[in-house]
């Protein structure tokens, strides 16, 4: 007998059943099987030439079969065959509410979808009645709100705390050089009702916590992840399955990206492809490791295409594949992601029922706001206490952990670059009798190299903390930041 999998929006066409153990010995026979045992399911599964629709997917033990042929791929007893129809999820799997109508200027607008047959009337009202929540509004979210104002989505919830710094004009291309200091929700917004009037713009100028994320995500249809941070990150995947809302990932860094959908009906999430966030510091952010400009915009439209796809209820979603990009190779590739029955969260018993403290499970302290005094320890020194040393002329060694380009971009005067990787090689050139104080950009990089050094058994180590940013700002603002 194998076993099939049900989906939510067809099992009350099966008796409201999550899975039935059927007998046959291909794919089409145990699909006879079900729709003989359930013939409300045989309209949903197949069109009247009797050929499975085009918009219902089927799995055999999580291998996509649609392209073999499916009614002759051999069948074992302890196989399993999933059922993914292509839906939208939310008020959108639907059809828009008759009075829902475009305006004259709006058939305009949207005439280049209009005359798409894939679109047309019915789909121009499906993404105007969607409701789509944005995580973020800087490299991914700027290509996103740009894109999915343009093509119509009628409400777009935008989720931000941050403002537009300089930093940001190399690829959030939402904002421009006279955002620079504005609220980045009020530049993104201002920027999408440029693009199109007609479109709703939620403002959520807020950290997203476990406390307010399930509250401000069950008002929409499909969420945007545009994060940047792991406990972020692993918030919005455990909210989306606990609510039921698809998950549209994106994530880069230097030259690589990566997209897929998660929390879609029958696929994955993103626990299911990281069950654990790696130790705190491993994987540098990208304003430690940077990133082209460019990418972004790469993988937040494809980000948005899918959003797009998922609303129309049209396509193959990126559901159960990995896509990956490498700019500099101008390659895609595509991984297969298995949905984990053994998943916490959305797994046949999953254990987290519930939100969950993340920067804990991600291994980050709780910062507390305390005095400077306080929070400075004896391998600690601020760019204001170098400077005062420097200008007493204290005998001191300064070593500079960054990268060869970075050192080219700016460097405090008297520092010895030794980057952070080659320390371990180049520790016998540092004299631990001396006093030495370590940098790099913002104080990370230098922090796991003042720990190595005292483990190797220097006693008179200090990490400045805030790196030559905290010396631009503090200290010397001539110093360029990047």
């Amino acid at each position: 007998m194998a076993k099939v999998l049900i989906p939510t929006p067809l099992r009350q066409y099966a008796g409201k059943q999550d899975s039935v153990e059927l007998g046959g010995s291909t794919v089409g026979e145990v699909l006879g099987a079900l729709t003989n045992q359930h013939s409300e399911l045989r309209r949903h599964l197949y069109n009247d030439e009797g050929k499975l629709r085009s918009f219902v997917n089927v799995y055999l033990n999580d291998e996509d079969i649609r392209y073999m042929q499916k009614d002759a791929t051999p069948v074992k007893d302890s196989d399993t065959i999933s059922i993914v129809p292509s839906i939208a999820g939310g008020s959108t799997a639907t059809l828009p509410p008759q009075e829902a109508t475009l305006s004259k200027d709006e058939i305009l607008r949207y005439s280049r979808h209009l005359i798409m047959p894939e679109v047309g009337m019915e789909g121009q009202l499906k993404l105007k009645n969607a409701k789509v929540l944005l995580i973020g509004t800087g490299g991914l979210g700027a290509p996103l709100g740009l894109y999915l104002a343009a093509a119509g989505v009628g409400r777009i919830g935008l989720v931000d705390f941050d403002v537009v710094d300089f930093t940001n004009l190399q690829r959030q291309v939402i904002h421009g050089t006279s955002d620079v200091g504005r609220k980045k929700l009020d530049s993104a917004g201002d920027r999408m009702h440029e693009i199109n009037p007609y479109v709703q713009i939620d403002k959520h100028e807020i950290a997203l916590s476990s406390e307010n994320a399930l509250e401000i995500l069950k008002d929409y249809d499909i969420v945007v992840d545009g994060t940047d941070n792991f406990p972020t990150r692993y918030l919005v995947n455990d909210a989306c399955v606990l609510l039921g809302k698809p998950n549209v990932y994106g994530s880069i860094f230097r030259f690589e990206g990566q997209a897929t959908v998660f929390a879609y009906e029958g696929g994955p999430c993103y626990r299911c492809l990281y069950p654990e966030p790696p130790p705190p510091g491993l994987v540098p952010s990208c304003a430690e490791g940077g990133v082209l400009g460019i990418l972004p915009g790469m993988i937040g439209i494809v980000q948005a295409t899918e959003t797009v796809k998922l609303i129309l209820g049209t396509g193959e979603p990126l559901v159960g594949r990995l896509l990956l990009y490498d700019a500099l190779a101008m390659r895609f590739r595509e991984l297969k992601l298995r949905k984990n029955p053994d998943c916490p969260v959305c797994g046949t018993h999953p254990t987290v029922t519930k939100l969950i403290d993340y920067q804990q499970f991600c291994g980050i302290p709780h910062q507390e706001t305390k005095p400077v005094a306080e929070t400075t320890n004896e391998w600690e020194i601020d760019a204001v206490g170098l400077k005062q040393k420097m200008d007493r002329g204290d005998n001191f060694v300064l070593i500079d952990v960054r990268e060869p380009h970075e050192y080219q971009i700016c460097r405090i005067p008297g520092s010895k670059l030794i980057p952070l990787g080659e320390i371990p090689k180049r520790v016998n050139e540092l004299n631990s009798a001396d006093d030495i104080v370590v940098h790099c950009k913002m104080g990370g990089r230098s922090a796991k190299a003042v720990e190595f050094l005292k483990q190797a058994g220097f006693r008179k180590v200090k990490n400045m903390k805030g790196g030559i940013l905290a010396w631009s700002d503090k200290v010397d603002p001539s110093v360029p930041k990047y």
